[in-house]
């Protein structure tokens, strides 16, 4: 029979792939509470979405041969820490998900060189929307506003950045949990809480992380970006409550259970709240 009630559906959905959901669960839960999470914590939460624990184990083993997880023993457990790029780059990525900067109004033109991370090639060059913080290849490189011609560029974005398939995960995003209004996700489980938070957490970031965050003249009308984002801010504020009750008392680190809340925890929510 299938599932009709649109939290069961996505909790007893197929199980998502456990390196990412690992990744999922560093991102929302460790990085903000020290960084550190105990091994049977780790098997134990990802057991709730039908993870096995040796595909656990696999996939921490690579996750430390990246060099974004470091281990260490104490006694007969394990314990894993983020190491100090993974902390980084978590960092970075929680500000595209919990705190959106605004979208750039203009570009940046490169007259020579190859595509760094977040450009794509451009003629001799390469072109990339202009933001604070964003790294300049060597060379002369031009900050552009567009003048004329506004109408062709989304065709011309299309064609250098994957919208497509970012516009796909998005609406893949809002179909899967646009269903989960106040009345459905009411009286939830702490327990419930947290696993239906993670799940939001681990379809949102793909699409977020993935979105080249274009000046809006470059993007289709249609767009799904912002009412993704709308969505994930309230399915995420209105789970945390109960989620972070069951992170404080299931979850542990060396040192003991991890603590239901934190500065930067608070400071996740009060960035969503506006």
């Amino acid at each position: 029979m299938a599932v009709t009630d649109p939290v069961q559906r996505i909790l007893t959905s197929a199980p998502p792939r456990a390196s990412s959901f690992i990744v999922t669960i560093y991102g929302d839960v460790v990085e903000p509470r020290g960084s550190v999470l105990w091994m049977g914590t780790l098997i134990e939460c990802c057991a709730r979405h039908g993870i096995s624990e040796s595909l656990v184990r696999t996939a921490v083993s690579r996750l430390v041969a990246a060099g974004r997880l470091q281990g260490e023993r104490i006694g007969r457990r394990s314990f894993y820490r983020l190491s100090a790029a993974a902390q980084t780059e978590f960092r970075q990525a929680g500000q595209i998900l919990f705190s959106p900067p605004s979208l750039p109004a203009d570009w940046a033109i490169a007259l020579s060189g190859d595509p760094l991370p977040g450009w794509v090639a451009f003629g001799s060059g390469a072109i990339a929307p202009f933001r604070a913080g964003l790294v300049l290849p060597a060379g002369p490189v031009l900050r552009a506003a567009t003048i004329s011609g506004a109408n062709d560029l989304p065709g011309f974005a299309a064609g250098h950045w994957p919208l497509a398939e970012v516009a796909q995960g998005y609406r893949g995003f809002l179909d899967r949990f646009g269903g989960l209004t106040p009345q459905r996700t009411q009286g939830l489980a702490d327990a419930d809480a947290l696993a239906l938070r993670l799940r939001l957490i681990d379809e949102y970031r793909h699409a977020a992380l993935a979105d080249p965050r274009l000046p809006q003249d470059a993007t289709p009308v249609d767009w799904p970006a912002a009412q993704a984002h709308d969505l994930f801010r309230d399915l995420y504020l209105r789970l945390s409550a109960g989620a972070d009750r069951c992170v404080g008392h299931s979850f542990a680190d060396s040192v003991g259970p991890l603590p239901e809340a934190t500065p930067e925890t608070r400071a996740r929510m009060k960035a969503l709240s506006r």
